[in-house]
């Protein structure tokens, strides 16, 4: 860029162009979208873009927009189209008498542009671990190199308490799939090289959303972290260079032990359990006092 350091800065964004990339600052407040607002701040190397767009926007503004090159960002890869334009994180919003400004910038960025196509791995780091989010029938939690299911038993299918808690290394993992809370029928899926997945909310490997559940400013920055740690990239990463002592398997609350039994018992009563998996799964709650 002309200058290293140089900021330009819109409405929920300010852009910071450095000599191979782009530092975005998303702005913190009640009317940043909050996917912006959580993912904070974001290096894009140059070579993770594809082309610069500057467009009119709405109620006089103009609109900056630099596309992702398709496979350089697991976020991007995760949403699959799917995100609304005002929680893109590629954006950058301007007041219209700032046209000539974004314009120069634009073309500055267009000039260090010297690749195109889709890219062979990620060039966008990926949210962090630990993640976690609550689903409607599950609490769903990432460590970098395992996904785990807890079930809920006001939301958790029958199927799903049979199978019980879920727990998933990304060895074993071939990809992720992320439907929008959105929409119906939102879900985030574990894929596992299976032909023909069930329903999310029959699938061990699958969490399903609703209102006020894994909303996308948690589920999905969570999808693409895994997403990236499937692909290989950052996995390394998460695991320490000399592996810490094992912990001790935290004991879980008893009253929460109870109303799983109690729930246990009701699916029992009502046909969809047999005796020996009811016998089975409650010997494997009281295993965890």
């Amino acid at each position: 860029m002309s200058r290293m350091g140089d900021v330009l800065a819109g409405f929920h964004a300010a852009w910071e162009f450095e000599s191979d990339s782009v530092l975005i600052r998303y702005q913190r407040g009640l009317r940043t979208p909050k996917l912006l607002s959580a993912l904070g701040e974001r290096r894009i190397p140059l070579a993770a873009i594809g082309r610069v767009t500057l467009s009119a926007g709405r109620r006089g503004t103009v609109v900056l927009r630099a596309e992702p090159r398709p496979g350089a960002d697991p976020l991007m890869e995760a949403a699959a189209g799917q995100l609304k334009e005002g929680c893109d994180p590629y954006r950058l919003v301007l007041p219209a008498e700032r046209e000539t400004l974004a314009e120069y910038y634009a073309e500055e960025l267009r000039e260090r542009l010297t690749r195109s196509g889709p890219a062979d791995r990620f060039l966008v780091d990926a949210p962090e671990a630990p993640l976690s989010f609550k689903a409607y029938d599950g609490k769903a939690s990432f460590d970098g190199r395992t996904v785990r299911f807890r079930w809920f038993w006001t939301g958790a299918s029958s199927a799903k308490w049979k199978a019980g808690d879920q727990s998933f290394p990304v060895s074993e993992l071939s990809g992720v799939e992320w439907r929008s809370p959105e929409v119906f029928e939102g879900h985030l899926r574990l894929l596992r090289g299976e032909a023909e997945p069930v329903q999310a909310d029959q699938d061990p490997g699958a969490v399903v959303f609703g209102l006020g559940y894994g909303p996308v400013h948690e589920s999905l920055p969570f999808a693409a972290a895994v997403l990236a740690a499937v692909r290989g990239r950052g996995a390394a990463a998460a695991v320490p260079a000399i592996p810490a002592p094992a912990a001790p398997a935290p004991r879980r609350d008893p009253a929460d032990i109870a109303e799983r039994i109690r729930h246990l018992g009701e699916l029992h009563v009502a046909g969809l359990v047999t005796d020996e998996e009811f016998s089975v799964k409650k010997a494997e709650l009281l295993a965890e006092l």
